[in-house]
């Protein structure tokens, strides 16, 4: 199975998805949790230039270009492996990502940022997305706590406000793949109880349980 956490920065989506791999392995499954970008060596490079506040100016389409590059050795390499060997794959973003922050975010038509990253994943698409929302107000509390934010979370409100509206978009198109949690108010513990329920869930219905 392939879970994907998608979210704007500082909604929680990493905590959750380090959180729900801990529990999956605790029940005895094999889970893999990897993250974009930067799921792989050539990753790593590709993330340090496309977060690195001091980064020259970058284009749109470049970034978005990176960003499935990243993506497409992420999938080769790790995601597709891991899956073949019946592991449960929880990733950090993926092109869900893509299509809010470079398609809406930077107002690049959301359409070709799919087509890009269906050749980048080979048509690879998660089982179950879990889009951790906040309300701007409450995330830029979040974010004004952070000491160094990277190239992208310095963009500003009305960049965050588009992304935010991608995302829910997405999440309209798509009601049975991505499941919507409200993270502005609610503990880590509750928000996390009802992730677990919903894969628990997907698990029982694919093992005819």
């Amino acid at each position: 199975m392939f879970i994907t956490f998608e979210g704007l920065d500082g909604s929680g989506k990493t905590t959750q998805a380090s959180a729900l791999v801990t529990w999956l392995t605790e029940m005895g499954h094999d889970a893999l949790l990897t993250r974009e970008p930067g799921g792989t060596g050539i990753g790593q490079l590709l993330r340090k230039l496309l977060l690195e506040k001091k980064a020259p100016e970058m284009h749109p389409t470049t970034e978005m270009l990176l960003m499935a590059a990243d993506r497409a050795q992420h999938v080769q390499q790790v995601i597709r492996p891991a899956l073949v060997n019946n592991q449960i794959v929880v990733c950090d973003r993926f092109v869900d990502s893509s299509v809010a922050y470079q398609g809406y975010g930077l107002r690049y038509n959301p359409s070709h940022v799919r087509v890009v990253n269906e050749i980048a994943t080979g048509g690879l698409s998660p089982d179950i997305t879990f889009l951790l929302d906040v309300d701007i107000a409450s995330l830029l509390q979040r974010l004004e706590k952070r000491h160094n934010q990277d190239r992208i979370e310095g963009r500003g409100v009305s960049f965050l406000e588009r992304v935010r509206d991608g995302y829910l978009r997405i999440a309209a198109a798509e009601p049975m793949r991505v499941y919507r949690i409200e993270a502005g108010t609610r503990t880590i513990e509750d928000i996390q109880l009802e992730i677990r329920n919903v894969v628990a869930r997907e698990l029982a219905e694919r093992l005819g349980l």
